[in-house]
């Protein structure tokens, strides 16, 4: 490391910080690793081995022109699971997109080597407004993000979409524009190709059938106030289908609090991952 090839030959860049009991660490979307490293430097000091990757197509890691399905993107958790010996007493953790790669993971691959798993601000398990998911968001939506990105993507990005992700404007626990310009910076690093793909991928993949496949603890944390991934399409819905599971809602967090409410979210992983 740091990077890892996957099965297909996609070069992933890896981050692999501290020592202990394993803890992958996938992101959101559009961001890469680095939108983790809060979190990842307080697991590794509380004793943990935090590893966080690029998916495919983000940030350090290669740009193919395939494989922006769940699928895919589980296979390569897999892969940098087996390549990092890190798919054993394994914990793994996704934020907003890579909920989604948890859940596949889980049901894929049987959840080998899980022991816990973590679903933050995550798109599980269904994002699409049809007509059994009354509380999803209309397609309209992905329509006009499609859109943006493809006809001003920077502009799409500093106006319209990272200002919702953190509520500039709207809560109590506001970000720096220089935050807003960090994870802009973040985002252009994607490729447009896997930027698009990817949106598709979370936007049209029914992660309900997947849900059963959670057979470990698992923790769910989802700001109530999260425009981006709503709380009931997503984690109240993944709480109901995943039994057992322990839901933490953030009064009035926006989609970003990882980064608005770090500290929150780094200690409750510890105290989760103690158990």
């Amino acid at each position: 490391m740091p990077y890892i090839k996957t099965r297909d030959g996609t070069d992933l860049y890896v981050k692999d910080w501290g020592a202990g009991r394993p803890v992958i660490l996938t992101h959101g979307w559009p961001l890469n690793a680095d939108s983790w490293d809060a979190q990842a430097m307080a697991l590794a000091n509380a004793g943990f081995r935090a590893i966080a990757y690029d998916r495919r197509g983000f940030g350090r890691s290669g740009q193919p022109w395939s494989g922006y399905d769940y699928d895919t993107l589980a296979d390569d958790l897999a892969d940098v699971m087996e390549a990092a010996g890190a798919d054993t007493d394994a914990t793994i953790v996704g934020f907003s997109m890579g909920g989604g790669e948890v859940a596949r993971y889980m049901s894929r691959h049987g959840g080998k080597g899980v022991i816990a798993a973590g679903l933050i601000a995550s798109v599980v398990p269904y994002m699409l407004k049809t007509d059994d998911n009354a509380h999803g968001v209309p397609d309209d939506t992905f329509a006009q993000m499609r859109q943006g990105l493809t006809e001003d993507r920077p502009k799409f990005l500093r106006h319209t979409f990272m200002p919702g992700f953190y509520g500039v404007g709207t809560f109590s626990h506001p970000v720096s524009d220089d935050v807003v310009e960090w994870s802009i910076g973040m985002a252009l690093l994607a490729g447009l190709k896997p930027t698009l793909a990817c949106l598709d991928a979370f936007a049209y993949t029914d992660f309900r059938p997947d849900l059963a496949a959670f057979r470990v603890p698992t923790l769910i944390v989802h700001g109530t106030g999260d425009a981006t991934v709503p709380i009931d399409t997503s984690a109240r819905a993944a709480a109901v289908g995943i039994p057992g599971s322990q839901l933490v809602e953030y009064e009035d967090a926006p989609h970003g609090l990882n980064v608005t409410h770090s500290d929150r979210l780094s200690q409750d992983l510890i105290t989760f991952l103690g158990r």
